[in-house]
């Protein structure tokens, strides 16, 4: 189920209804209803895999009553790891197993052995890495003792399973979403009508500008030896915008939809085509994946390989770089643009030691600076070379895309629909000035400095005319979703 989609906006106000009007004094009625509404929104894909999520929920549920009453310290690392191992081994067999298989055939024949084994045709379950790392934290915080362990079975089952973040983020904590299931909600009408807002500029980020730019990012990469190194160069940038505008579009909705039932989610992305170096980027991009590689992959890294000194800080940098790749694809593309930007990040780190900008772009100013405007080109345009590899399907499209951008003539852009492309190009510049005026705000939308309600139903009216207008003829699934 879509959350663009005729399916959604039917699904979305009666589970509204019921659960503010039906179930509104029983909060075991209301998280049971969050648990029905959430697999029957997921197994609207397929139903079959909401065995996987169950199976995983009862095994972390079980795990963590398991480690409150546990005292013997090598148990305790056998129950973590049991989960452990159960959550990556169903992530890596539905993900991986394929892709470890063909790189070990291809190993083999390097050295003149032929292998012949049987490749299964594995549907990948929509959402698998987002929720697998989500229930991981619990387990993990728990066995740390840094979170107390739940006794109620369908607070926590809610809480791997919510709906709005469940297939594509944000990756949430159980430390910061489980609880809010203890509590009782009261429906607001101010943190709704801020859902709302949340969910408009979502759909525009997602319908407007994501689902546009796909358009002529697939016509470009996909026939991109037709077209000269400008073209390809538009190619890419159209690429950016539609990966940023439909996750940071998903995440918006998902937190808006939060928002109707009471729920507060972490924040996934704050301006981040707007940073000033890599390490400024990856605080801003993705934030939630971000700081769950940190706690849970960097710093055990960082503390296990202290002895080593710098060199045990750049290892595991780089390798949490290279699994943050790997986990958004079986492919080397993906491995590749991981370690390119872990070699960014160490270039960075290297020059700023470590230091990122203070503050926010162009603070306390109106404008940023010629510097910062420098450092945001220079930023941007490095996050695009990584993108290649990020969007092209093998390691060979990739060099030979680059091959083609650095030897064809450099003539100007041409490729078919280019007017209602820079239509698009036009709706990039207002997306990206709406975001620098709204920058200071926890989302974009939030247009309470404008005391005229005149003024902000023009832009609510305006945004809905655009994605009305815009609306794409051919319905694009979310990006993320194949992660």
């Amino acid at each position: 189920m879509l959350f663009h989609s005729l399916d959604f906006a039917i699904f979305l106000p009666i589970v509204f209804f019921l659960y503010w009007f039906v179930a509104k004094k029983n909060l075991k009625l209301q998280n049971a209803l969050i648990v029905t509404a959430s697999y029957v929104f997921y197994g609207w894909w397929d139903w079959r895999f909401l065995s996987l999520i169950i199976f995983s929920t009862l095994v972390d549920y079980s795990i963590g009553r398991r480690l409150k009453n546990e005292e013997k310290q090598s148990t305790r690392k056998i129950l973590m790891w049991t989960s452990i191992i159960v959550n990556l081994g169903f992530l890596g067999f539905f993900k991986y197993y394929n892709f470890f298989l063909d790189n070990f055939i291809a190993a083999f024949s390097f050295f003149g052995q032929e292998i012949q084994p049987n490749t299964l045709n594995i549907i990948l379950p929509v959402g698998i890495s987002f929720y697998t790392f989500q229930t991981l934290s619990y387990t993990i915080d728990v066995y740390r003792n840094k979170l107390e362990p739940t006794e109620d079975f369908i607070a926590f089952s809610a809480f791997v399973c919510f709906f709005p973040q469940l297939v594509a983020g944000p990756i949430e904590r159980a430390s910061n979403l489980l609880p809010q299931f203890y509590k009782k909600r009261i429906f607001t009408y101010e943190k709704s009508a801020d859902g709302m807002r949340q969910i408009l500029w979502g759909l525009f980020k997602k319908v407007v500008i994501a689902d546009n730019c796909a358009e002529y990012a697939n016509l470009i990469f996909n026939n991109y030896g037709d077209y000269n190194g400008p073209t390809l160069i538009l190619g890419v940038i159209f690429f950016a915008f539609q990966v940023y505008g439909d996750f940071s579009g998903y995440s918006d909705i998902a937190i808006g939809t939060s928002k109707l039932f009471g729920f507060n989610l972490m924040q996934n992305f704050a301006t981040p085509y707007f940073s000033r170096n890599i390490m400024e980027f990856w605080k801003r991009w993705h934030i939630s994946l971000t700081s769950w590689l940190t706690d849970y992959v960097f710093t055990p890294l960082a503390i296990n390989y202290r002895h080593w000194g710098t060199m045990g800080i750049v290892s595991s940098i780089f390798f949490t770089f290279l699994i943050s790749g790997l986990w958004h694809g079986a492919n080397w593309t993906f491995i590749v643009w991981g370690a390119l930007h872990g070699l960014y990040f160490l270039i960075t780190i290297l020059f700023t030691r470590g230091k990122t900008p203070k503050g926010i772009v162009g603070q306390n100013s109106v404008l940023p600076s010629l510097k910062e405007i420098g450092q945001i080109v220079l930023t941007f345009l490095l996050v695009c070379f990584s993108y290649i590899f990020f969007r092209v399907d093998s390691l060979s499209h990739g060099f030979a895309f680059i091959s083609r951008v650095c030897k064809s003539d450099w003539n100007f852009p041409d490729f078919e629909g280019r007017l209602l492309a820079l239509q698009i190009i036009i709706l990039i510049v207002f997306l990206l000035f709406v975001e620098y005026a709204q920058r200071n705000y926890d989302f974009t939308l939030d247009l309470s400095r404008f005391r005229s309600k005149s003024v902000r139903l023009v832009v609510y009216i305006s945004l809905v005319l655009l994605i009305i207008i815009y609306w794409p003829s051919k319905e694009q699934v979310f990006v993320y979703f194949q992660f």
